[in-house]
């Protein structure tokens, strides 16, 4: 089978390379965020640099871009030659964000690859006093797990993500948007971390709780509680799901649990 190339480039697979063609979705990204000269603006993953170049236009003093596929940071870094920009070589997943905090607050804009975003949007909550907001482009099934307060696909993620970041979905990408186009349609996503989330007692064993609550998705809170030794959870909800609780019933339990 031909390889899919841009130019001279062969586009890798290992590094699910889908280049955004359609300049809209590039501008409602930037126009989905405020932008200030006092802002610094983190770019994962430029590719050929087709956001890149409107990233340039915005009033920011800094653009900090990591990406993982040598050949394209290269080219990127001779087609831009711009005092703003700064183009990194280097695997976003291994990258020290403390090297970030001299030039805070950061707006992540970014076409996620599909196959690490959850790492790294575990990476940005554990640096999330970096970042002031910004707009991800993920698949749109990942998206919808980020949102939903109950039913399918509703779990861990969502309440995790949700109990430290407000998250907005924003404009649906199509496959048609992408060269080569993906298997998925795409959905961009804001986020902006909370300045002040709702403080959880033994907060890091809250959320081990959660997991093992929603450990089988379809069984009940009964059942997936079976092997550990909780006291106190009332019984009118032992034979729910997780998914039909919200966090404020989570946080109820817990309360009780750790009385």
């Amino acid at each position: 089978m031909e390889k899919a190339h841009i130019g001279t480039i062969n586009l890798k697979k290992k590094y699910g390379q889908h280049f955004l063609r359609d300049q809209a979705v590039v501008t409602h990204m930037i126009e989905a965020v405020q932008v200030t000269p006092a802002q610094s603006i983190l770019e994962i993953g430029c590719g050929d640099g087709f956001l890149t170049r409107m990233l340039l236009k915005t009033k920011t003093e800094r653009i900090w871009v990591f990406e993982i596929d040598p050949e394209w940071a290269e080219r990127v870094r001779k087609e831009f030659i711009n005092k703003k920009l700064t183009v990194h070589q280097e695997n976003i997943l291994d990258v020290d964000f403390t090297r970030l905090a001299p030039h805070k607050p950061w707006v992540l804009l970014a076409n996620l690859p599909y196959q690490i975003t959850f790492p790294i949007l575990y990476k940005i909550f554990a640096h999330k006093d970096l970042f002031q907001e910004g707009v991800i482009m993920i698949q749109e099934e990942v998206a919808q797990k980020l949102v939903k307060t109950t039913g399918r696909d509703y779990g861990y993620s969502s309440l995790f993500f949700q109990h430290f970041f407000t998250l907005t979905l924003l404009d649906k990408v199509p496959p048609t948007a992408f060269f080569p186009p993906p298997k998925v349609t795409s959905r961009l996503v804001y986020f902006r971390p909370k300045e002040q989330p709702e403080p959880i007692e033994r907060e890091e064993k809250f959320w081990v709780f959660i997991k093992q609550c929603f450990a089988h998705p379809r069984r009940t809170l009964r059942n997936n509680l079976a092997t550990y030794s909780y006291k106190d959870i009332p019984e009118k909800y032992m034979p729910l799901r997780a998914q039909q609780m919200t966090m404020a019933d989570f946080l109820a339990i817990w309360k009780l649990i750790i009385s």
